[in-house]
């Protein structure tokens, strides 16, 4: 449940129906308001700027895309935390959008515990509480416990590239991939790319 001084709205924009309910449901049952949008261009008409409120998006949207809605506001100057859903095919595409100022992504099917962290994230944000930022030094630390291959493997991570386009490159198998960034996210202490993006991107 959230704080009364902290009422705010969360718009979903996602074009598949079930998505859609069932994100819905989710974020009432915690004692959300939300406002569902089937594309781009609904959540324009709907949006209120009065309102303290922020946006989880599918990147794949009929008509307007979820990228070129994130620009749209970033060039009309409307700043809403926007928290990025994405098909696992399209992680490339969310890490642009992180660069270009979502604050966290989320992987389709999204579990209730990724989108609720995201939900903290995007509260803290509204509400000025900052993320615990991480020294530079700690993070230089944690590079340090990282294998060169390790590094090549978070490298190419932080690029958007996936498992498989990673192994072609360093030409080993997807589960020697899979292990690497296992142990990268252990001695980063990141839950995903994600985290690794705001840690050195």
């Amino acid at each position: 449940m959230t704080d009364l001084a902290e009422q705010f709205l969360i718009y979903v924009v996602e074009d598949d129906d079930a998505v859609l309910r069932s994100l819905s449901a989710l974020l009432s049952a915690h004692g959300h308001t939300t406002i569902p949008c089937v594309s781009a261009e609904q959540f324009l008409q709907v949006y209120d700027p009065k309102e303290r409120a922020f946006l989880i998006l599918d990147l794949r949207l009929p008509g307007m895309s979820g990228t070129q809605l994130q620009n749209h506001l970033h060039d009309n100057g409307i700043t809403i935390p926007i928290v990025v859903i994405t098909a696992h095919g399209d992680v490339p595409i969310a890490v642009k959008a992180m660069r270009a100022g979502a604050i966290d992504f989320i992987e389709k099917p999204a579990s209730e515990d990724q989108i609720l962290a995201a939900i903290q994230t995007a509260t803290g944000m509204l509400f000025n509480r900052q993320p615990s930022v991480i020294s530079k030094k700690i993070i230089a630390s944690r590079l340090e416990k990282l294998t060169d291959r390790e590094r090549e493997v978070l490298d190419q991570l932080l690029l958007g590239k996936l498992n498989k386009e990673i192994a072609d490159e360093l030409n080993v198998s997807q589960r020697t991939v899979e292990g690497h960034r296992s142990r990268i996210r252990e001695k980063m202490h990141a839950r995903g790319v994600a985290d690794l993006i705001r840690m050195l991107g």
